[in-house]
């Protein structure tokens, strides 16, 4: 499987791909460099924001959201200059950040938080404790907090009927199954994928055929998970560490990967943005309805 850098660009920890089909243009950001990226028939455009940023997302109102640690904020794509304001606090708790963040067939915002582990120039601090959350944020800024003590939110995913939420803590190594109740409020949750020796989960993206594809941190490869949590395939990057990924393309048939380059990176494209084909196309992104 051939796998190419989209462009020349390298990130120092790209994350959050979200595929925009009327433009054909794909949506990104690097947490620790601070900047929201979009890419648009080869044209590259960034923003850079206060604070470590982690999501990017565009609205149906034709703004985008983007994720900070002291809030999520709207982003006027319109101006020269790099102009937001805030929506609402989604996680109150103090030192932590944003994660992933993801919206659901209805366009709610659901956003997972984690203590912060960045410092100002982007390095790496220590994680001592497991202060993240998840909350979903509806299109009228209300805020719902679905869990608390968590580590690393990764991975927002949602079966096609909405009643079972997907998602990992990377701290944990598993991807878990939630129900979604009748009352929006989250169930017990279940191991759906278990830990694996190809790294640990990050970012992920569903195909058509209700396969998740999986990024692995320190891994080097993607997993293709079935429906029922098993391993289908294993499929070897170019990155050491890749963070997330994407269906994009006229067709939904290209897989855009985000990677990251930290210290001990040790792939051909670290840092880069990936592109393949993988033989199956995806499901759509979802904007914030919002």
């Amino acid at each position: 499987m051939q796998w190419q850098p989209l462009s020349e660009h390298r990130f120092k920890l790209a994350e959050g791909p979200f595929w925009e089909p009327e433009q054909q243009a794909l949506y990104w950001v690097d947490i620790a460099e601070r900047r929201a990226c979009r890419l648009v028939e080869g044209q590259y455009s960034q923003w850079r924001l206060p604070e470590p940023v982690s999501a990017f997302i565009p609205t149906d109102k034709g703004d985008a959201l983007v994720t900070l640690a002291s809030g999520v904020y709207r982003l006027d794509l319109t101006s020269d200059k790099t102009s937001i304001s805030l929506l609402c606090v989604a996680d109150p708790v103090a030192g932590n950040r944003a994660n992933e963040s993801r919206c659901d067939a209805l366009g709610r915002l659901w956003l997972g938080s984690m203590q912060n582990n960045l410092d100002d120039e982007g390095g790496d601090l220590p994680l001592v404790r497991r202060s993240g959350g998840l909350f979903r944020v509806d299109p009228d800024t209300r805020v719902t907090p679905l869990l608390e003590g968590q580590g690393i939110v990764n991975t927002l995913l949602w079966n096609a009927q909405g009643t079972v939420l997907y998602s990992a803590d990377t701290l944990d190594g598993v991807i878990y199954q939630y129900p979604i109740l009748a009352d929006g409020s989250l169930g017990a949750r279940n191991v759906w994928a278990a830990e694996h020796p190809r790294g640990v989960p990050d970012g992920s993206a569903m195909d058509a055929e209700g396969y998740v594809w999986n990024a692995r941190w320190g891994g080097g490869c993607l997993i293709r998970f079935a429906p029922d949590g098993s391993v289908d395939r294993i499929v070897d990057l170019p990155v050491s560490h890749p963070t997330s990924c994407v269906f994009g393309g006229p067709d939904l048939a290209t897989l855009y990967v985000t990677s990251a380059a930290p210290a001990d990176a040790h792939g051909r494209f670290d840092g880069a943005l990936l592109k393949g084909e993988v033989g199956v196309s995806g499901q759509p992104c979802r904007r914030f309805a919002g």
